[in-house]
C-alpha cells in the first residue's frame, strides 16, 4: 500500500504515464525498437518509463495483457513448470518460453477473474496445457519481495551497503551515498536526520531529496541482511543502487505503490532521490 512518507521523492521509480512514446537513450537520442522474442512483433511503441540509469537499446518484451512494450527488466516473467503450472519467474532464469506482464496486481486480478489472463497465456505458450494458480498474484508479490531482500543481502556481502545511523550519516555527508532507505516502521526523527545529512553531502539543501521508505519492516530487513535491528541502510555504489531500485520499482509498481516525483528535487537525481550519474548503466539479473 502507498506510504504517505514516500510522496516527496526526487524522481519516480516507475513513471505513471502509460501512453505510447518513443524510447530515448541516455543522451536523449531515439534508440531503435527491439522486437519481442516471446510474443508476436508489431506493437506500435513502448510506454514511457523513466529509467533509473538510462540504457540504450535495452532488450524489450511485450506485456501479454496491455500489449505495450517495455524493457524486460521492467516487466515480470511468467514461466511454465514441468507440471504446467504458471509460476512467477521474476529473475527470468527459468528455461523455456516465457510470458511477460507489466500490469499492477489489481489489473492482474481483474484479468484473471474475467478469463483474459488465461487466453493471453494460451496464446503466449502456443496452446500448451497450463494451470493458473488462484493465488498467482500472491506468489508474484512474495517472489518480488524475496528478490529484493536477496539483492540487499548480496549488496551487503559485496561491501556496497552501509549500516548504522552514525556510519550512514558520515557517508551521506561525505557525498558517497547513492541510495538511502528506511524500514517501513522506522521513526520519522531518525529518517529525517539522515535525509538532512544526505542533502548536505549532495549539496542539495532546501530540496526534497530524502530517503526511501522500503516495503520491508525492520524485522524483514534484519533477516535479509543477517544483522540485528536494521532500520536504515545506504548504498555507496551507483550500480548497486540501480540494481536495488530496479527490483524495488517493479515491486512498488505491481503493488500499486509507485511514488510520485518531487518537483523540488535537484536535477540529475535518480530514483528515490539517489544521485546516480547519467552514464551509469543499470546492472540487472537475467
Amino acid at each position: 500500500m502507498r506510504n504517505p512518507r514516500n510522496e516527496p521523492l526526487s524522481a519516480s521509480i516507475r513513471g505513471k504515464a502509460r501512453g505510447p512514446v518513443k524510447h530515448r537513450g541516455a543522451a536523449g537520442t531515439p534508440v531503435p525498437h527491439q522486437p519481442d522474442h516471446d510474443s508476436p512483433a508489431g506493437c506500435e511503441a513502448a510506454p514511457e518509463r523513466p529509467a533509473i540509469a538510462a540504457k540504450a537499446a535495452a532488450p524489450e518484451r511485450r506485456c501479454i495483457l496491455s500489449g505495450l512494450h517495455d524493457a524486460r527488466d521492467g516487466l515480470i516473467r511468467l514461466a511454465l513448470s514441468p507440471d504446467g503450472d504458471v509460476l512467477p519467474d521474476v529473475l527470468a532464469r527459468a528455461p523455456g518460453r516465457g510470458a511477460w506482464i507489466g500490469v499492477t496486481r489489481a489489473e492482474l486480478d481483474l484479468a484473471l477473474a474475467k478469463g483474459k489472463l488465461k487466453g493471453a497465456l494460451a496464446r503466449a505458450f502456443k496452446g500448451s496445457p497450463l494451470s493458473i494458480p488462484a493465488d498467482l498474484s500472491d506468489r508474484i508479490e512474495v517472489a518480488l519481495r524475496r528478490a529484493l531482500a536477496d539483492r540487499l543481502g548480496i549488496e551487503l556481502r559485496s561491501g556496497m551497503i552501509v549500516l548504522g545511523t552514525e556510519k550512514i550519516a558520515a557517508a551521506a555527508r561525505a557525498g558517497v551515498v547513492h541510495f538511502l532507505g528506511h524500514a517501513s516502521d522506522a521513526g520519522d526523527d531518525g529518517a529525517n536526520k539522515l535525509a538532512q545529512a544526505w542533502r548536505v553531502g549532495q549539496q542539495a539543501e532546501g530540496t526534497g531529496l530524502k530517503g526511501m521508505i522500503l516495503p520491508l519492516d525492520r524485522a524483514a530487513l534484519s533477516v535479509a541482511l543477517g544483522r540485528d535491528n536494521v532500520v536504515h541502510l545506504a548504498l555507496t555504489d551507483a550500480a548497486a543502487a540501480a540494481r536495488v531500485t530496479g527490483l524495488l520499482g517493479r515491486l512498488l509498481h505491481f503493488t500499486g505503490s509507485t511514488p510520485v516525483a518531487d518537483p523540488d528535487a535537484p536535477e540529475g537525481a535518480g530514483a528515490a532521490g539517489a544521485a546516480i550519474p547519467d552514464d551509469v548503466s543499470s546492472t540487472k539479473d537475467k
